[in-house]
């Protein structure tokens, strides 16, 4: 979770939305009222200083957004493992595009009619890999029905 841009994601409200959102650190699936998944771009770098796999870029690094009850919400994002040692990434995020992605949601879960933010993020080159993706594994990925 990234509560510290949650600030950058009120900024990106410029529509009412009332009772003003909060991040819900402690909010999990159980008291979710809505739940969206969606993905964002990310860069990937394996955390293990001795593995040789090579990091990389990723247009399907996925997000889990719920809302919670007076506009609280939450936003989960999916790690991958390397392929090379099966240690997880560090993952970098693409902050504007996580910072639209909530926006929009938010102001779905709120009712307001607003057009979608760009997602035609390019094409990935890569097959999207199951086993090693975290969202998949949680049965929270969009592209888990892709196949590799």
């Amino acid at each position: 979770m990234y509560p510290n841009l949650h600030e950058d994601v009120l900024n990106a409200l410029s529509e009412a939305v009332s009772p003003k959102p909060y991040f819900n650190k402690s909010g999990g699936d159980h008291d979710a009222i809505q739940v969206y998944q969606t993905s964002i771009r990310g860069k990937f770098k394996c955390s293990n200083e001795v593995c040789i796999g090579v990091g990389w870029s990723s247009n399907r690094v996925s997000i889990l957004i719920r809302g919670y009850k007076n506009n609280g919400y939450n936003a989960l994002v999916f790690n991958q493992e390397c392929k090379a040692c099966e240690h997880f990434r560090t993952l970098t995020i693409d902050k504007k595009a996580y910072v639209d992605r909530v926006r929009y949601r938010l102001l779905k879960f709120a009712g307001v009619h607003v057009e979608p933010p760009p997602y035609s993020m390019g094409v990935d080159t890569l097959p999207h890999r199951k086993e090693l993706c975290e969202g998949c594994r949680r049965g929270y990925c969009r592209h888990s029905s892709v196949e590799d």
